[in-house]
């Protein structure tokens, strides 16, 4: 069936033709109710005579649409007009593989690219339990910027004709049937258990995958002889000829990882397409001659060289087999020896010289935080005859480094005064302000910090001496052993602990070298200096011990229950791990509450925004329970159980209560528009956006404010109208907000460099104007419904304070001091969110329980 411009199926109007296939015409076509172009696929009549098989490619197509990774085609919408049934996706620009292949082969570094791509949109749909079946070069997408997009995920069910209609052919595009039962698949790309008719699950995709990726590398198929059944009968009983014999000369570490995909048996190849993204992320970490390494497709990756050297193809042979299986091996398990015993928070603890004695700082049962030394043969620690203080580093001479008036800024984001601390205990002599973290040189003339500076976070080494920046933040700072290196866990979301192991030398020039984590807590530089130790969790809080090398080279140590984070290796080997139960909660009040109630739902809920009304919550699900992308919710205030909404971080209600906005991390990360009741999620134009922050609406519900960076700059307040697509700068660069406008819509509340609270003109008529009444430190958290009052939190430690400031009369007058009743191990309360009214409110607290344990035996 033929399709003429202008015919519509349902609002979708055609408007040319983009080509035609064994599996249908495709068509640009135009969405008449959201007023942009989409590619409709318009499948034979034939196809929908099975009424069966056309209710299961609805229902595999509408499953398919759910998903929402960047390598997979977006399915928008699934009918059928006279008879034939239609897919509606998003429009591409670009080719397909088969073309771009034309029989021959691609550069190593883009067939390693494309092939990692590929492999995480298999994984993203294999983790929905979706599996593609015809998996070939004619399905894979590649779009103008280089991106790998899947298609036709369902089409193959729907393709399979009913039992007795057998053909077989070697047609690169034809699906084959036989007679003893149905196939799904092409052949030459089809897995031996689709060949036999056997059901296909997510290990054909691999095998399918393999096919594809020796094709990429050597410009021939895996598979291929005169006939249909010839290529069966190679496909069930041949290998195809080694990698490494081809004339391209590739890597035997490739070699491997196709050869594993291909493996006959489906229990002997990769048992899920994760593993094999992370398989093949081991061979794209070859660095550039300068040292330098180039980012692949997503943040934290890295990349092939423009050229390979023989050093370097033996070091992806190196890295393959070292994820593959040459694990070192333990003679006998570790030991693991409990140092504490007291209930609260440890953040920091170091070996000091002599290998034995043990120096942390700890926050118990809700006090201070406190430095204490112990040894592991006694149980009892003693305290540091010193201020308040908490332990960031020793040095080799044993002077402390420590944090005066340490204190959580933001979720896990701390900073205090550093200063310097003898051992033997005193009185301590202040450095630098406004430090998060620190590392003393292997000399002990030097230190290290990770400091906040106007709107972007510094690592610092020596003091004054930046060596990288980022509008995110960075955690856990060592310098190697060698003193020419600084490690560090660089997090590209502000408060978010995901992010990436990085290295950066005394030049500055950086290297990431591990993929982003859903959680990087702690690390430590082994004691040769080889490989650097780190915590890190793949979709949650229940973190694992692992080890990468400076090459990217990455194992595995231990694995346990529960969340581990790694304090310090010393030079005997001897590991310092504490074992945390992390918690985030919410607890608050609906409007007819007379007493707080616990609004939390699974592991790590924290809350976003609140309705007008009180009567509704939002909150985010970011912990085991929320998985890697996180999971937005919506529930009411009386404790009803939550509705997800969809997958992301929330941030704030639209004003109408329809929309929730959530930041979806992908790559990039995405800004989406969530219906609260019935209704299709809409994804916000990015503009020049490189990464999202955080997002809140404007009066009226026509645009947003947003806080985000563009590539290479600092954070900044963005307004953006929904319309438009439209993104203008509110503020200067380093002026972020996480606060709705004043009630007029006219202004926005932020903080200038010195920590006063301001407020920036929308339009652009005024200069920014300080909020007469707050005292440095204070964060206003919610305008009244007239604007007359702002609910302000005063700062200090807990409770928290809140007070509502009379901007006519610039007096403040105490509302509620908020707190958990329990407060051992309670780092901090953020997200304080109230009702127009100031009746309703939640907040959410931060719980770090801590036991740290003296570890022997690690390898």
């Amino acid at each position: 069936m033929t399709l003429a411009p202008g015919i519509r199926l349902g609002p979708y109007e055609i408007l040319s033709s983009l080509g035609a296939g064994g599996m249908g015409e495709v068509y640009r076509a135009r969405d008449t109710r959201l007023g942009r172009d989409v590619a409709v696929k318009v499948l034979p009549a034939e196809f929908s005579a099975d009424a069966e098989r056309l209710r299961r490619f609805e229902q595999e197509s509408r499953a398919a649409g759910a998903l929402n990774h960047p390598n997979i085609l977006t399915i928008f919408d699934v009918g059928e007009h006279d008879r034939s049934p239609y897919v509606v996706s998003e429009l591409l620009e670009g080719e397909t593989l088969r073309q771009r292949l034309a029989g021959s082969a691609l550069p190593q570094r883009k067939a390693i690219d494309y092939g990692l791509q590929t492999a995480k949109g298999l994984a993203a749909a294999h983790e929905m339990g979706i599996v593609h079946r015809d998996l070939k070069p004619e399905n894979l997408f590649l779009t103008r910027d280089g991106r790998v997009k899947i298609l036709d995920f369902g089409l193959a069910k729907l393709a399979a004709p009913r039992l007795g209609q057998a053909t077989e052919t070697n047609a690169p595009t034809t699906p084959v049937f036989t007679e003893a039962g149905r196939i799904l698949g092409t052949t030459g790309y089809m897995s031996p258990e689709q060949v036999r008719g056997q059901t296909a699950d997510h290990r054909s995709d691999i095998f399918s995958f393999g096919s594809v990726l020796y094709e990429m590398l050597t410009g021939e198929r895996a598979f291929s002889r005169d006939t249909g059944v010839e290529t069966m009968s190679a496909i069930l009983k041949e290998d195809p000829p080694f990698l490494s014999s081809s004339p391209a000369v590739l890597p035997p570490g490739v070699d491997r990882v196709v050869r594993r995909c291909l493996e006959k048996n489906r229990e002997e190849r990769f048992q899920s397409a994760s593993d094999l993204a992370f398989a093949l992320e081991s061979l794209s970490g070859f660095s550039t001659p300068s040292g330098a390494v180039r980012p692949i497709s997503q943040p934290g990756r890295l990349r092939l060289g423009r050229w390979l050297s023989a050093a370097a193809v033996l070091a992806a042979a190196a890295a393959v087999a070292y994820i593959l299986g040459t694990r070192a091996q333990r003679s006998t398990p570790p030991t693991y020896r409990q140092l504490t015993f007291r209930r609260g928070t440890i953040l920091t603890a170091r070996f000091a010289r002599d290998g034995d004695t043990v120096v942390y700082g700890a926050a118990w049962d809700g006090g201070p935080f406190q430095i204490f030394t112990t040894r592991p043969e006694s149980p009892e620690s003693s305290p540091l005859q010193a201020p308040s203080a908490d332990l960031l580093s020793i040095s080799p001479s044993g002077e402390l480094a420590v944090s005066l008036s340490r204190r959580f800024v933001f979720a896990w984001m701390n900073g205090g005064t550093l200063a310097r601390l003898p051992l033997a205990g005193g009185s301590p002599r202040e450095v630098l302000e406004q430090v998060q973290e620190a590392d003393w040189s292997p000399d002990g003339t030097a230190l290290a910090v990770i400091r906040r500076v106007g709107g972007r976070h510094h690592l610092e080494f020596p003091i004054g001496k930046v060596l990288y920046e980022t509008a995110g933040w960075m955690s856990h700072p060592r310098v190697s052993p060698d003193g020419s290196r600084v490690a560090f866990l660089d997090h590209p979301i502000y408060g978010d602990d995901r992010g990436s192991v990085v290295v950066a030398d005394r030049q500055g020039v950086k290297r990431t070298l591990t993929a982003e984590w859903a959680s990087a807590q702690g690390l430590a530089w082994s004691p040769d200096g080889r490989e650097i130790w780190f915590t890190s969790s793949e979709k949650g809080m229940n973190a694992s011990l692992r080890a990468v090398t400076l090459d990217g080279r990455l194992r595995a140590i231990e694995t346990g229950a529960g969340r581990l984070t790694l304090l310090d290796i010393s030079r005997q080997g001897r590991v310092l791990l504490s074992r945390d139960q992390s918690r985030v909660g919410i607890l608050g009040r609906g409007p007819a509450d007379s007493a707080e109630r616990d609004l939390s739902w699974l592991d790590s809920s924290g809350s976003s925004d609140i309705s007008a009304d009180g009567r509704w919550i939002l909150f985010t699900e970011s912990g085991e329970g929320g998985g890697p992308r996180y999971g937005c919710y919506l529930r009411k205030t009386d404790g009803s159980p939550p509705v997800r909404l969809g997958d992301g971080q929330c941030t704030t209600l639209s004003p109408d209560g329809k929309w929730a906005l959530a930041i979806v991390f992908s790559n990039p990360d995405e800004l989406r528009l969530l219906p609260t009741g019935a209704g299709e999620a809409r994804t916000v134009s990015r503009g020049p956006i490189a990464r999202f922050q955080w997002a809140s609406w404007l009066p009226g519900g026509q645009g947003l404010l947003i806080t985000a960076n563009e590539a290479g700059k600092s954070l900044r307040i963005y307004a953006h109208d929904l319309k438009s697509g439209a993104f203008r700068p509110v503020t200067p660069e380093g002026i972020g907000y996480l606060l709705p406008p004043t009630p007029d819509g006219r202004f926005v509340p932020s903080t200038d460099p010195e920590g006063r609270a301001m407020l920036y003109s929308l339009d652009g008529a005024s200069g920014p104007a300080p909020i007469q009444g707050l005292e440095p430190g204070d964060v206003p958290l919610r305008w009244s419904r007239d604007g007359r009052f702002l609910f302000v939190r005063r700062r200090g430690a807990l409770p928290v304070r809140v007070e509502r400031l009379d901007l006519t009369t610039k007096r403040s007058e105490p509302w509620r001091d908020i707190a958990p009743e329990d407060r051992a191990g309670i780092l901090g309360i953020s997200a304080v969110s109230f009702s127009e009214d100031g009746k309703a409110y939640t907040y959410t607290y931060h719980r770090l329980l801590s036991e740290l344990y003296l570890v022997e035996g690690l390898k």
